[in-house]
């Protein structure tokens, strides 16, 4: 029997539809694993279908969520779509924060730092550890992170941490606890998102300001995940190190893409870079 273009267009409409209707239920409501916090409702929304954060900034607020779980090692995928145009002194963020006290709180961040209309957004990385950062390491995007989703993705274990992006890794800290470098290993930590007005130094160190009348400025969060394991239990990643692939790859991104390094500071480590920068 012959099938005309419309019956064969009708089925391709109908399978992409109920991929869609799959994916939609593989992943569940992200408010199931999210929260919005800060803003919620004039800011921070989630969208009917449950799929989606958006959140807002204006002059009057910013906005975030939190996860509602907390975490001792986890890989966390969440795919993220920046605020298109001039998004000067804005940021937008993702990262991991300890409950404790702030003094000795750790946090793993990942910040995209908005800027004029052409210019690239930069994707801001710092670890904390024991309440002491100063590991900032920094990287233009090889695609325009406004355009579409793209997956973020931060690896913590006992091994090591990683920051990766549309899968490929950018940046490792290893665990070299056992030689006397600090390592994030202790305490418990939470998932949280936001966007918020950094003028002051977000954009060129703060040369460039927030256009205010291009707001509100937005941004979407979608298909998060948390994939926590222990050793020897076949969860994947907790007990992998990179291999020759991610190494290279690590080293593609880093090479083409990566634009400051605490590491080579000079002029903030002028008798020597920390020293999990030289340890293998």
């Amino acid at each position: 029997m012959a099938v005309s273009s419309k019956q064969a267009h009708a089925c391709v409409v109908l399978v992409v539809l109920c991929i869609a209707a799959r994916t939609a239920a593989a992943w569940g409501r992200i408010d199931d694993r999210l929260e919005v916090n800060w803003g919620r409702g004039s800011h921070g929304t989630v969208s009917a279908d449950g799929q989606v954060i958006s959140l807002s900034l204006d002059r009057n607020s910013g906005s975030g969520f939190r996860s509602r779980d907390t975490y001792l090692y986890a890989r966390i995928d969440l795919q993220i779509k920046l605020a298109p145009g001039n998004s000067a002194g804005t940021v937008t963020t993702c990262y991991f924060l300890s409950e404790g006290s702030w003094a000795n709180h750790d946090e793993i961040d990942l910040e995209f730092l908005g800027n004029s209309t052409g210019e690239p957004y930069t994707l801001h990385t710092n670890v904390y550890i024991n309440g002491t950062g100063s590991k900032e390491q920094q990287f233009h995007l090889w695609f325009d992170p406004t355009a579409d989703f793209h997956t973020y993705s931060i690896v913590w274990t006992p091994l090591h941490l990683l920051v990766l992006v549309d899968g490929t890794p950018i940046r490792e800290l290893k665990n070299h606890a056992d030689r006397g470098v600090a390592y994030p290993s202790w305490q418990r930590m939470r998932l949280y998102g936001s966007l918020w007005n950094a003028e002051d130094w977000a954009t060129q160190g703060g040369r460039v300001k927030t256009d205010w009348s291009l707001a509100p400025f937005v941004a979407q969060y979608r298909n998060f995940t948390a994939t926590t394991s222990s050793p020897g239990a076949g969860g994947g990643y907790y007990d992998q190190e990179m291999d020759a692939t991610a190494q290279q790859a690590m080293k593609w991104a880093r090479d083409k893409y990566m634009v400051y390094n605490y590491c080579a500071d000079s002029a903030r480590f002028p008798y020597g870079s920390p020293p999990e920068c030289y340890m293998p």
